[in-house]
């Protein structure tokens, strides 16, 4: 405190000057339209180019584990597609062998927008429908679903996410197969509840929730979470059932969106079984 006083003892002029420029300039910016608009854009601008500078440098330091991910990824996705096809040569014939006629397609997407905090939450990906991405198609990472595209531009697509009240996805239990409907209450976006699961299976906390394969969308088996609470039944004869989201969807970047091949002519089949 003491060298404190000292130092204002023996700097109060510069001191003085110093408060005095500072007060003239924001006379001069409050009541001068010119100079505040150009301090403005200055100001702007230089906010601007610090957050550019900072989203490269993050970028950079993201850079190697995101490149080595996505090569892992890529090298998974073309031992995935090259086991999809299955030639076979007898007697000098070459057939498809239509047991391993490929059914899903997988194209990479950035996340370039993402809401978490809503009861109707959305995610928007740099892919439309140049990149072959179109509405209704499955979006997810390696830690299980995230949404399904809802609409498309040219360049970009919109993704209801699955922290949205108004999608639900079949689901089943990993061991038994036996399957409800999962859903998000809007409450926590690390969880979500699965319901219509019969009241006599025999779960346990930790068990393994993944995609039943009973929808258009969805391939069977992609990971959705875990079993974190089996919630007290209300009499009824299925199981309410708390999942732990194996996806953290604050952090979520690259995704892949999944095209069914065959799906037109599931659903004019089953179009047929209805009519």
């Amino acid at each position: 405190m003491k060298n404190l006083l000292h130092f204002i003892v023996r700097f109060h002029f510069t001191i003085i000057f110093v408060v005095i420029e500072i007060f003239c300039m924001l006379l001069l910016v409050s009541y001068n339209n010119y100079q505040k608009t150009e301090y403005l854009n200055s100001s702007n601008a230089l906010t601007g180019s610090l957050y550019e500078k900072v989203s490269s440098i993050t970028d950079y330091l993201a850079l190697a584990e995101t490149n080595e991910e996505l090569n892992k990824e890529n090298t998974r996705l073309k031992n995935i597609l090259a086991e999809s096809y299955k030639m076979s040569v007898d007697s000098s014939v070459l057939y498809n062998d239509s047991l391993y006629q490929q059914q899903y397609l997988y194209r990479t997407a950035k996340i370039i927008n993402n809401s978490v905090n809503k009861q109707l939450n959305y995610i928007t990906l740099n892919k439309g429908k140049l990149n072959g991405i179109q509405p209704e198609m499955a979006v997810v990472t390696d830690h299980g679903v995230v949404g399904v595209v809802k609409s498309v531009s040219n360049n970009f697509s919109t993704v209801i996410s699955l922290l949205n009240s108004r999608i639900s996805v079949s689901a089943k239990i990993k061991k038994n197969n036996y399957f409800g409907s999962l859903s998000w209450d809007g409450r926590d976006y690390k969880s979500a509840r699965l319901y219509e699961v019969p009241i006599h299976v025999l779960i346990q906390t930790g068990d393994t929730i993944v995609t039943s394969g009973y929808s258009s969308i969805f391939p069977e088996g992609i990971l959705l979470g875990t079993v974190q609470e089996i919630l007290p039944s209300s009499g009824g004869n299925f199981h309410e059932l708390r999942i732990a989201f194996f996806n953290d969807f604050k952090s979520l970047s690259y995704v892949k969106v999944i095209g069914d091949l065959m799906k037109t002519e599931r659903l004019e089949l089953e179009k047929e079984v209805v009519e």
